[in-house]
């Protein structure tokens, strides 16, 4: 299969006649400078992607894009194969894109991944995930960047070499789930949104990452304790341990069959990311109960929060927010740094699939995109 994709970098666009001194009076003049604006090269990229089925089990992609703005193409190449219990995949990118934290977009000239996966569906289950990743030269900004005062690379993306293995441990358990029957010949918008319920999820990890070259650095953080770590001396390399746990709690009411209001899902998550860093905060200091403590603010977990409600039919809305906690600040402790909004539109013919509008208000960012059988 081969495709030719086309885009338009809306955001841009938008940005250039904000910034445009242009000031039209009249509709003609108007429609001019719109006009100028829309002939600006840097607005479109062309794109041709290729997929080969090598067989039965095993998938080759290709794809190049060409920008008016970037002296060459990006060309990318992933080479995807299933085990009966494992998916192994190779990808390869020349320049890579990338995104840290901070919204900050980087160019990495030549970039190779390989990752061996553990695949399960059961409820309580264990798994793990064996990754390389070698990068080559010095990475650089790109030009839509949301933090203008931050222009380090994140350590991850320097030149080098590191391997990766993360084992974890999964547990479902189902507090509630109705037995009411379902309306009869009335198919669900979302075979998967079809069954109300109350569960409760959880996992128990353990990483460790090994890093040669200049990506070394990407164990030292800013309070240079981020779990077990290990430094050569001599040569750059480093030895990072550390364990995770992320929890999640789903509420949901609603089969999703009738046409008004027939579906609300709720669903938090919360994320402790470095259990040593946990460990060390909450049995070696003191008096963390107190709010002015900085212990207290180092051992409070990431959470993340999510609410769907069902419009009309098979349209939905839903709202997804990180939720910060800065006890530093006691007029507004708690606030949500970066919501994104989505409407949904469920593909009843294909029992569980949607299209789903997002956007980001505080990147300006619109994103459309079309998902499968995601539970």
């Amino acid at each position: 299969l081969v495709f030719l994709l086309g885009q338009f970098h809306l955001q841009r666009f938008v940005s250039s006649v904000k910034s445009s001194k242009e000031k039209p009076k009249e509709l003609s003049s108007w429609l001019k400078t719109f006009g100028r604006h829309l002939q600006q090269k840097s607005l479109y990229a062309l794109g041709i992607s290729s997929e080969f089925q090598l067989g039965v089990d095993d998938t080759l992609h290709f794809g190049l894009d060409a920008y008016e703005d970037t002296e060459k193409p990006r060309g990318k190449a992933v080479f995807h194969h299933k085990f009966p219990d494992h998916d192994l995949k190779v990808e390869a990118v020349y320049p890579g894109h990338f995104v840290d934290t901070t919204s900050n977009y980087w160019d990495v000239p030549f970039s190779v991944a390989v990752d061996l996966a553990s695949v399960t569906t059961s409820d309580s289950s264990t798994a793990y995930h064996l990754s390389a990743h070698y990068t080559s030269g010095s990475p650089k900004q790109f030009e839509n960047i949301q933090n203008q005062n931050d222009r380090v690379p994140p350590p991850t993306l320097l030149p080098g070499l590191a391997f990766k293995s993360v084992f974890s441990y999964r547990k479902k358990v189902d507090i509630w789930r109705s037995e009411a029957k379902k309306l009869k010949l009335v198919q669900p918008y979302d075979i998967f949104l079809s069954n109300p319920h109350v569960s409760a999820s959880g996992i128990i990890g353990a990483a460790a990452t090994t890093a040669f070259g200049d990506n070394s650095a990407r164990a030292q953080v800013e309070d240079g304790s981020p779990g077990f770590f290990l430094q050569a001396s001599g040569i750059k390399s480093s030895f990072l341990a550390d364990i995770f746990a992320p929890v999640s709690f789903t509420a949901q009411h609603g089969n999703f069959q009738r046409l008004f209001l027939d579906l609300t899902r709720f669903q938090a998550r919360l994320d402790f990311p470095s259990g040593f860093k946990f460990l060390s905060a909450a049995t070696g200091r003191t008096h963390l109960l107190n709010s002015q403590n900085p212990a207290i603010q180092t051992i409070l977990p990431n959470a993340t929060l999510s609410l769907q409600q069902q419009i009309v039919g098979p349209v939905s809305f839903r709202v997804d927010s990180g939720i910060t906690v800065d006890l530093k600040n006691p007029d507004r402790p708690i606030h949500a740094p970066e919501p994104v909004f989505a409407l949904e539109y469920a593909l009843k013919v294909l029992g569980s699939a949607k299209a789903v509008a997002w956007y980001f208000p505080k990147r300006q960012e619109f994103v459309a995109e079309l998902r499968f059988f995601e539970t």
